[in-house]
């Protein structure tokens, strides 16, 4: 894994978009066709705004995919994934995306998470954008992580921990709001990605991030997985990598 830390969040986003881009437009040059994977959340916010704005990319040879969705929640509900999805990634590109593959969460979760899951497996990943909560969940996969399913999209138990997460960000009015379920993309299915890039700032996150970087490789710290990819980077702001011991 290779880390790099920037002095704030703003240079961090700026820096693991620019990476992003870069094996995005590789991908196009060689093959002609480029496949990503699209993270939410508070952590990517930063991230989004820089890719969205990179330049000499053909995004209408892209295609992209939604890394997880809340069960139940409508489109127009503030913390749909869809709807942040839309507003801050696809509906900013210059040019609209060869395609798209959103994740509708709201009348069969375990239908949707088939459907996606055929799709993407004729789409190799050429670039994973992720993060890591504060429970060091990856994607919604939430302790313990399956780490054996071979199912490119679940259904999966939100931990009390990921829902306050959600709460704390200021994306539902009371505990009670947030869901208990969503859809996600499982732990071996962003593995398979080419390239990842993982995006994580703030203090909150920096003993997710250590454990992850520093400790056992274990479903009960299910970001502990990606020190094993072969191309990972991590971006860190200060506050985040506040508790590495190491950096390399």
């Amino acid at each position: 894994m290779d880390i790099q830390i920037m002095p704030d969040k703003q240079q961090m986003g700026k820096a693991a978009a620019a990476a992003g881009a870069e094996l995005v437009r590789k991908a196009l040059a060689e093959r002609g066709a480029a496949s990503l994977i699209v993270a939410t959340g508070a952590s990517q916010f930063e991230m989004l705004a820089a890719l969205s704005a990179a330049s000499d990319i053909d995004w209408h040879r892209v295609t992209g995919f939604h890394l997880d969705e809340y069960v139940g929640l409508p489109i127009t509900h503030p913390a749909s994934f869809r709807r942040y999805l839309w507003e801050r990634f696809v509906s900013r590109l210059p040019l609209p995306l060869r395609a798209f593959h959103f994740l509708d969460g709201e009348e069969d979760p375990a239908a949707e998470a088939a459907r996606v899951s055929d799709i993407i497996r004729r789409h190799p990943i050429d670039v994973a954008f992720v993060g890591i909560g504060e429970n060091g969940h990856l994607a919604f996969n939430d302790p313990p992580a399956d780490f054996e399913t071979e199912q490119p999209y679940i259904v999966v138990q939100l931990d009390d921990a990921c829902r306050r997460q959600q709460l704390g960000e200021g994306w539902f009015p009371t505990f009670d709001d947030v869901p208990r379920e969503a859809i996600s993309m499982s732990v071996l299915q962003i593995m398979k990605s080419r390239a990842i890039i993982c995006t994580v700032p703030d203090d909150r996150k920096a003993e997710a991030v250590r454990n992850a970087v520093e400790g056992q490789v274990t479903p009960q710290v299910p970001a502990s997985i990606l020190p094993r990819h072969e191309r990972c980077t991590l971006f860190l702001d200060k506050p985040a990598a506040s508790l590495l011991q190491k950096t390399g």
